[in-house]
């Protein structure tokens, strides 16, 4: 969008502006930049967008819809509208589900980039049991030179995540920004098809790496561009589902990784080639099919292409009545970001993060959550379960049928998560399932005591293994990037993805580094036992410094992200705690002082599912 034309549109209501203080309410804001504004400037402003975009043909559609958006509850009740134009908005309600093929085939490609991500992170796990033996860096304990392979090892399995967090994330800001939405997801694509088939044609160790590293630079702007790319076509009433699906997609690619390595079992000596390189299957369609979906149209506004966005959001939705709705409320949304974030940089934003009392308790915040997603031991199942299946004297075959049904746990139990997230809530769902992880972890450790040759040996390895991650799925599995994607406002929302994603998968790296050497120093039930204190820290971290989210409107946030840091330690130390031990250890009915009083905030907004609104 060029400057000069949302500087034309800022004749924002003067009574609204004192109403609302952006330095306070800014997303909410943004989210409704409709809310209070009379009838008659609301028109009067849409003819003069009508005649600056060139879209007169369109305007008594832009009237209409913008009527609908700054009430969507009360549409039954503009006179503007007949019952024609009624009955779209009630079906958009009644059938919800009921969409064009374009924002299905969006949903799709989506779907498989969530895909190549769960598919990247397993293809290398069953290739561990062959390809440092063909590079002659073996790990195996009495190995020459075990201790520098095992780093070795573990530098060539972090390569992706290495690459990701350090430059393929931060690369998310200026891809899209040069791109778009597609032409990021294409870029990510082509790295996911050729770094992956490159790792199968490797001869050395050092090859291997370099390709790893290659596919990290996919790997990062892919995992923060799709969910938005995903929220950005589609509509609110179904927004927040499809979002949330990020996690279940990347369970499915995971168990699909697994399914591959035991596909090529067999093959012979190059069956990691295979194994590893099979990863590139799902970043075909998403390479290939990526052009097919309509781009962002709130990416083509921002570029001042309002017909081409038009167009997008005519193949986005089922009426044109609709695309005028989303094309107007979407541009006064555009517009006051502008007001907000005139002669800001790049490097500005991401300084806000730390700086700005209120970003930087959600960037505390979305730290702790990601973090918490690498000390839970998840990966050290995902990156390495077929070698540690392995060294408990599993036979190859076995230790990929076991990993393949961790992998099935850990998709089958990410569905219930789509209920749950917004029920339990966010923080109450780490609270609980975080204790179980440990227990399990340790219990699994713990099994390798059992003697080798007792028939008990196998099964209760694999039994906790599959408890942990049925624990996982519904709880540490989800809840980071959809907490994440909500603390941030909106104004820093791109950059706050890109911290939360990087932290994540830096500790990603830092986990895959120094498994082999944990393991080979710890001894397997050491290395499940280190894991399952750590889970213990990370259950305290989230209790002390990670706030409750579940359905709370912008203003809320802002509300609950106010409070200072030190006051919400102060508060689970000195109340909730001793509320918590005398109501569910002695059983004493006991009232429970509020840390937020929400009475006092004036909503304006409303809560989307699983969605940084």
């Amino acid at each position: 969008m060029s400057t000069e034309k949302i500087k034309n549109d800022v004749s924002y209501d003067e009574e609204q502006q004192d109403k609302i203080d952006l330095t306070n309410n800014v997303q909410a804001r943004i989210q409704n930049p409709l809310h209070g504004i009379p009838k008659e400037r609301l028109l009067s402003q849409v003819d003069s967008f009508a005649r600056e975009q060139d879209m007169l043909d369109i305007a008594p559609l832009l009237r209409k819809g913008a009527l609908i958006a700054q009430n969507p509850k009360d549409f039954e009740n503009i006179s503007e509208l007949d019952e024609k134009d009624k009955e779209v908005i009630r079906r958009e309600r009644t059938h919800k589900w009921s969409q064009p093929r374009d924002l299905y085939m969006t949903v799709v490609v989506c779907s498989l980039a969530a895909a190549v991500q769960g598919w990247d992170q397993t293809g290398s796990n069953g290739a561990n049991l062959s390809f440092p033996d063909e590079f002659g860096i073996s790990i195996d304990t009495g190995a020459p030179n075990a201790a520098n392979h095992q780093w070795i090892v573990g530098l060539i399995n972090s390569g992706p995540y290495v690459a990701s967090s350090l430059l393929g994330c931060w690369l998310t800001d200026p891809l899209n920004h040069l791109l778009g939405r597609r032409g990021t997801l294409f870029f990510c694509g082509i790295f996911c098809i050729f770094s992956v088939l490159g790792q199968g044609f490797c001869q050395t160790w050092p090859q291997l790496l370099v390709c790893r590293l290659l596919l990290g630079l996919g790997m990062g702007p892919k995992a923060s561009t799709s969910p938005v790319f995903a929220a950005e076509n589609t509509p609110a009433s179904i927004r927040g589902g499809l979002v949330m699906s990020w996690q279940l997609w990347t369970a499915f690619g995971i168990m699909l990784g697994f399914s591959a390595n035991l596909v090529f079992l067999d093959v012979g000596r190059n069956a990691w080639r295979f194994q590893i390189a099979s990863a590139f299957i799902p970043a075909i369609p998403l390479t290939l099919l990526i052009y097919l979906c309509p781009e962002s149209p709130r990416w083509l506004m921002k570029k001042g292409r309002y017909h081409d966005a038009y167009k997008s959001f005519r193949r986005l939705r089922n009426s044109e009545l609709q695309a005028a709705r989303d094309l107007y409320y979407v541009h006064r949304q555009l517009v006051e970001e502008f007001t907000v974030l005139k002669g800001s940089s790049y490097a500005t934003r991401f300084f806000e993060l730390f700086t700005i009392p209120r970003i930087r308790r959600a960037t505390l915040a979305s730290f702790v959550v990601m973090i918490a997603q690498q000390m839970c031991g998840i990966n050290i199942i995902a990156f390495y379960s077929s070698s540690i299946f392995s060294l408990a004297n599993f036979t190859n075959k076995q230790a990929l049928l076991a990993s393949w049904g961790f992998g099935m746990v850990n998709w089958v139990f990410a569905f219930p998560a789509v209920w749950t997230i917004d029920t339990f809530g966010r923080r109450n769902l780490l609270l609980f399932t975080f204790p179980n992880m440990a227990w399990t972890l340790l219990a699994a450790g713990f099994s390798f005591f059992i003697p080798i040759g007792n028939s008990a040996r196998v099964p209760c390895i694999a039994l906790f293994v599959f408890i942990f991650g049925a624990f996982y799925s519904p709880g540490e599995g989800p809840v980071p990037f959809t907490y994440s994607a909500e603390v941030f406002p909106l104004t820093h929302r791109e950059m706050g993805m890109s911290w939360a994603v990087a932290t994540n998968l830096f500790w990603a790296s830092v986990l895959s580094i120094s498994f082999p050497r944990i393991q080979a120093a710890f001894t397997q039930v050491g290395a499940f036992g280190f894991y399952a204190g750590l889970n213990v820290v990370a259950f305290v971290m989230i209790f002390f410094l990670m706030p409750e989210t579940k359905q709370r409107t912008l203003e809320e946030l802002d509300y609950v992200f106010a409070v200072p840091t030190s006051r919400h330690i102060s508060y689970q130390a000195k109340t909730y705690l001793p509320y918590w031990i005398k109501r569910y250890i002695f059983f004493r009915k006991t009232e429970l002082e509020p840390l937020y009083n929400f009475d006092e905030v004036e909503s304006i907004t409303v809560f989307e599912k699983g969605v940084g609104h």
